[in-house]
C-alpha cells in the first residue's frame, strides 16, 4: 500500500506539472494571437534604399563585370572585388563608389579604384589616373539621369 501511495503522489505530481505547464503553453498561445504593432510589420516590408536610387542601379550596373565583394545600399557603398581583364591578365582593378546623398547630382557621387599590376609573380600598387575615375563618374551620371528620364516618361 505504501508503495501505491508513493505511486499516486507521483502520478499527481506529474500531472501537476503537466497542468502548469499547459497552463503556461496556452496563456503565450493567446500572446500570440494580439495584433503587433504596425512598426513591426512595416520594418519587413521596406524596400526603399537610403540614397539616390538611380545612382545606386546605374553603379551596379556599370560594375556588372566585377565581382562585388560589398553592397550596402542604405550607406551607399559598393566595393568589388579584384578584378583582371583577360586580355591583360598582368594588371588588376578594384573599385570602391560611394553615394553621398539622395539627390541625383554630381557631387553625389564618389569612384575610388585601386590597381595592382604584376612584377616578378607578385601584385604590386600602381598609379590609377584621374582620367579613369572620371570616366566611370561620368558612365555612372549619364546611366543615372537615362534612368531618371526613362521613369518619367513611364509615367
Amino acid at each position: 500500500m505504501i508503495a501505491s501511495t508513493s505511486t499516486k503522489a507521483s502520478i499527481l505530481g506529474q500531472t501537476a506539472r503537466i497542468a502548469v505547464i499547459a497552463l503556461a503553453a496556452v496563456s503565450l498561445a493567446g500572446c500570440g494571437h494580439k495584433d503587433r504593432p504596425k512598426a513591426d510589420l512595416a520594418a519587413s516590408k521596406i524596400t526603399t534604399i537610403g540614397v539616390n536610387s538611380y545612382l545606386w542601379r546605374a553603379s551596379l550596373e556599370a560594375l556588372s563585370f566585377m565581382p562585388l565583394l560589398q553592397t550596402d545600399s542604405n550607406g551607399g557603398v559598393i566595393v568589388t572585388d579584384w578584378y583582371t581583364n583577360p586580355n591583360n591578365p598582368n594588371e588588376r582593378m578594384k573599385v570602391t563608389v560611394t553615394i553621398l546623398d539622395q539627390d541625383l547630382r554630381a557631387d553625389a557621387l564618389r569612384v575610388a579604384a585601386s590597381r595592382q599590376t604584376m612584377a616578378n609573380g607578385v601584385w604590386v600598387d600602381a598609379p590609377v589616373t584621374a582620367a579613369t575615375t572620371q570616366k566611370l563618374e561620368d558612365v555612372i551620371l549619364t546611366r543615372a539621369r537615362d534612368l531618371r528620364r526613362q521613369a518619367s516618361a513611364g509615367k
